[in-house]
């Protein structure tokens, strides 16, 4: 029996099936004209601040496909598994306010830092930094592999959620049930040579940005994605940290030259890109979640309802909660996972 989490959000809006198209990720986009950029720089509100609290355990390392992983680990070992995918620019600590609420659940719970990002390493220095989507997905289910992890729940927001959406379309048998922000974010560089209407390309700024050879905008993004929440400087110093990687810059411009076309994949990926490409629909049990002031670019959920043919349902947090949805609205990101947990069938 599933057991709920104390202060589930009373924001979280439930939002009933859809009837929609299939349309790809840039296709889809381009129906939905966000906020300018105007707007997203407006006042970030009254709220108190956010301020830096909660801690993990000593950091683990373990050796997965071509990385060393350093990842977090929380509650009993013997509770079914959770694994939690942070994106760019954010780190593990997205979960700190998440992982004791599912550990207190009795949930294992597993946050590793991304290729590129805190103590994670490639272990061969000739590896190639290559950021693009297979290659992350590819590293979740070698990291399932060396922790000797069957099946999984797995969430995500950003770079996480479409790393999650990807294994969960091709490994279903690997992941047990899926919580993503901002719904399906499987995509290709087919559908990112896709011109969209200025207003919407505007919201993509930083892509074409990072086609240059100009700084770091990792502030600014957290900022623009979630104009509501008023982080404080050490919430971000602490989370900066983690680019403090060695091949942090060349992941994360690579995967942004690679949606755009401007620099190549590799080979043994060629296939998984291909399959991507198709779009294919995610059939196990999944619940998406949206923020009601996610100021990044992101697609309306009628537009991507129909890619999931599971056990699905949509939720809408409210209370001015941008795209790092699991750390302004950690309640209501856990209490998914224990949902979604509950349409899988708990282990």
């Amino acid at each position: 029996m599933d057991r709920g989490i104390p202060g589930r959000s009373k924001g979280a809006i439930m939002v009933g099936s859809f009837d929609s198209p299939t349309l790809g990720r840039r296709r889809f986009l381009s129906a939905a004209v966000f906020s300018a950029v105007a707007t997203q720089l407006g006042a970030l509100g009254t709220a108190p601040a956010q301020t830096a609290s909660g801690a993990f355990a000593p950091l683990k390392q373990v050796a997965a496909g071509v990385l060393s992983v350093g990842y977090a680990e929380a509650g009993p070992a013997d509770g079914p598994p959770v694994i939690l995918l942070h994106g760019w620019p954010y780190d593990i600590y997205s979960f700190v306010d998440v992982a004791p609420r599912l550990a207190s659940a009795g949930y294992r719970v597993l946050m590793p830092y991304l290729r590129g990002y805190g103590p994670t390493r490639f272990l061969a220095a000739d590896t190639v930094r290559n950021g693009q989507p297979a290659a992350l997905a590819t590293d979740l289910i070698a990291f399932m592999d060396a922790l000797k992890i069957d099946k999984a729940i797995v969430a995500g927001f950003d770079w996480g959620a479409r790393t999650a959406d990807i294994a969960a379309a091709l490994w279903p048998e690997r992941v047990k049930a899926l919580v993503a922000v901002s719904g399906y974010l499987i995509g290709s560089q087919q559908a990112g040579q896709t011109p969209l209407p200025p207003e919407a390309e505007l919201q993509w700024w930083y892509q074409f940005y990072f086609a240059t050879e100009r700084g770091q905008v990792n502030k600014l993004i957290w900022k623009l994605a979630s104009p509501q929440w008023n982080f404080d400087d050490a919430t971000y110093a602490r989370s900066a940290a983690a680019f403090d990687n060695p091949d942090h810059v060349a992941i994360v411009i690579h995967n942004y030259r690679w949606r755009l076309g401007l620099a190549a994949g590799e080979p043994q990926y060629d296939a998984i890109e291909a399959r991507l490409a198709t779009a294919p629909v995610i059939s196990v049990p999944t619940i998406t979640l949206e923020g009601d002031a996610n100021g990044a670019p992101h697609p309306p959920p009628a537009f991507y309802a129909a890619k999931f043919t599971g056990k699905y349902a949509h939720r809408l947090i409210s209370g001015g909660i941008g795209h790092n949805l699991p750390q302004e609205a950690p309640a209501a990101f856990a209490q998914a996972i224990v949902d979604v947990g509950a349409l899988a069938g708990r282990a």
